[in-house]
This record gives C-alpha cells, structure tokens and sequence, in this order.
C-alpha cells in the first residue's frame, strides 16, 4: 500500500487522542479534560483538550488537529525546499503533561502526518513524531523503563531504529544556548516515507501506542511521594527550560505559529506556573544537582 490513506491515518489519530484522554483521567481521579472543538479559516480544524488543576496533573493539553493550505509556511520550505508551490495538509496528536508532583516527570508525545501536493505530480508525504520525558528529580529505574519501552517498540522495524532515533531525540531535544538537554530523551522521528505508506504508518501507530506504557508506571511510581516547598520551586525553575526550547527551537511551535494555526492550541505546551532566576546553581550534591550530573546527559539508559 504504497498510496497514502489519509481518512485510515486520522482515524487511528481521533482513536489515540481518545485513549490517552481516558487514561490520564482514571489516574488522575478527579479532573477530566474540556474538549474545545475548532475550525480553521483556511481549512480544517481540531479538537483540543485540556485538564487543569488535577490532583495528578497540574495541566494535560491532548490536540487533535487537521489543517489544511495552499502553500507551506518559511519554516517548513526552509526545512524540504522541494514542498515550496504546493498545497498541504497536516495531521497530528500532540500531548504534553505537567504533573504537579515534583517527583513526577514531565512528558511530551507527538505523531504527525503531512502531505503535500502539486497537480501533474507525485504527493510527497511523510510521518514523524516521539516521545521525550523532562524529569526534575532523576530515578535510574524510571530512565530504564521509559527507554525500555522505546526501544521494544522500535524492534519489529529493525535493530538500527531505537538507536538512530533516540539519538535524533537527544539532540532535537537540545537547549543550544543553554548547552543541556532538555531532559532524558526517547524518540525522535521526521520526514519518514520509506521503505512503503503501510510500513511506516505501523511504525508511527507503535510509536503512539507505546506513550502510555512507557509513561503510566512512572506516575504511579512517583505520584504520591511527599515534596515541599524546596522541590516545588525546583520544578518552576526547570519548567522554564520546557518554555525557553518550545519557544526558541522547536519546529512544530514554528510550523504552527507561521501556518497560522490556532494559538491557544499550540501554546498549550507551555507549563500554568514557571519562574526564572539569574545565575542559579543547584547546591553540590544534592537531588538537585543530581539532575545536571546523572541524568542530564547523553546516556545509553538500556
């Protein structure tokens, strides 16, 4: 199957969005997610959903959106210059959950379909998506489990998959004018096509089914641990990290933006509480420092 089924793919796209939204209810246990439905002026529309003020979850934003265009935005012709004249349409869930337990990381979780297409000639078209994890207190079980997880998905698509793209994770998720990763990566994939449609829709399919295993165990590991106000403002501060990248780097926040999408959806990645302080430095050996030293670097968790 070698033609792109665009209805399959956002079929199985509405079907994933259900299903995390239902799970992170049930273990949240007292907020459920707000459903605000939209549609786009110049084509298509979504479903984004948001949970606030839960007692597992501060705030969990799962979108849902199917855009369409007449041409590509800067930041996606500068990337495929071969895309500039044709028309699109963009597909995709995109999730990210911030706890309020400090010892609860942080995730993220994106799988995307794009298609673009020029009258007398071939569709280009290509998956993409991962999943990363942003803890603020560092567990080498969890680190294990989450990269795990990843790289028994990716074995039924070849033995070279977990590696090149946990690699593509862990730089993609790079904070350059900070010089640290945003946390402890996991997967990272784009501009997929190859070798055939069905292949690589499987793999995109394994990639969206495997975020809650790896993720639940985690929350329920840490969920109820005690924390203060020491490893709250901890959090703030490294949630402003999640802020600086998503606003500075990340190419989806740019592809949104500049594609004229809707705004409130694409910023729901940005944490409700953050602070900023200059020349801050963890003290030497603690928890804290741990983060920077242990789990802030290029790790082979596996």
């Amino acid at each position: 199957m070698n033609i792109p089924n665009i209805s399959q793919v956002k079929d199985f796209f509405l079907s994933l969005q259900d299903q995390i939204c239902n799970q992170l209810e049930q273990i949240d246990g007292h907020s459920t997610f707000i459903e605000d439905c939209w549609q786009r002026e110049e084509g298509g529309g979504g479903r984004s959903r948001v949970l606030t003020a839960g007692s597992v979850f501060e705030q969990a934003g799962v979108n849902f959106s199917h855009v369409m265009g007449q041409s590509m935005p800067a930041s996606a012709t500068a990337h495929r210059p071969e895309l500039a004249g044709r028309s699109y349409q963009a597909m995709g869930v995109s999730l990210v959950i911030h706890p309020l337990n400090p010892y609860v990381p942080t995730s993220h979780a994106n799988v995307r379909f794009f298609i673009a297409e020029k009258e007398g000639e071939s569709p280009l078209w290509w998956f993409g998506g991962g999943f990363d994890l942003t803890p603020y207190y560092g567990f080498a079980e969890d680190a294990i489990h989450w990269h795990r997880v990843a790289k028994t998905l990716c074995q039924p698509f070849g033995h070279d998959i977990y590696p090149k793209y946990k690699e593509w994770c862990d730089d993609y998720f790079f904070i350059k004018h900070r010089n640290e990763p945003r946390g402890i990566g996991g997967l990272f994939y784009d501009d997929l096509n190859t070798p055939d449609f069905e292949t690589c829709f499987n793999f995109t399919q394994s990639v969206g089914q495997g975020f809650l295993p790896a993720y639940l165990p985690i929350v329920e590991r840490r969920k109820d641990i005690a924390w203060g106000d020491r490893e709250r403002q901890f959090q703030l501060y490294r949630r402003s990290r999640y802020v600086e990248f998503n606003l500075v780097w990340d190419r989806g926040t740019l592809f949104g933006l500049q594609s004229g999408g809707r705004t409130e959806s694409i910023l729901m990645s940005m944490p409700p509480l953050v602070r900023w302080e200059y020349g801050y430095t963890p003290e030497p050996n603690s928890p804290e420092s741990e983060l920077y030293t242990v789990f802030l670097i290029k790790k082979d968790w596996v």
